[in-house]
């Protein structure tokens, strides 16, 4: 799965966003959204920025967590 696909999937379950909601919001099909979430494709770097402002406009706080997620790096893991 793609990373922004990742994101977006965990921020519409932690706040109970449809993959629909959002779509309506971003004045996009909902297919899109379906293909970004199953990492069938990735939404462009403009994207990004409307999938933040679509979450906030929905729920406080989820467009924040999506940047938050998508940013978000593992730690590297150390051998000794």
């Amino acid at each position: 799965m793609a990373k922004a696909g990742a994101a977006l999937k965990q921020v519409l379950e932690a706040y109970g966003i449809s993959q629909n909601k959002l779509a309506t919001i971003m004045r996009i099909s909902h297919s899109n959204v379906h293909r970004w979430i199953n990492g069938a494709a990735d939404p462009l770097g403009d994207s990004i920025l409307e999938i933040r402002n679509a979450l906030e406009k929905i729920e406080m706080g989820a467009g924040e967590a999506f940047i938050r997620f998508y940013l978000e790096t593992l730690p590297e893991e150390r051998t000794e």
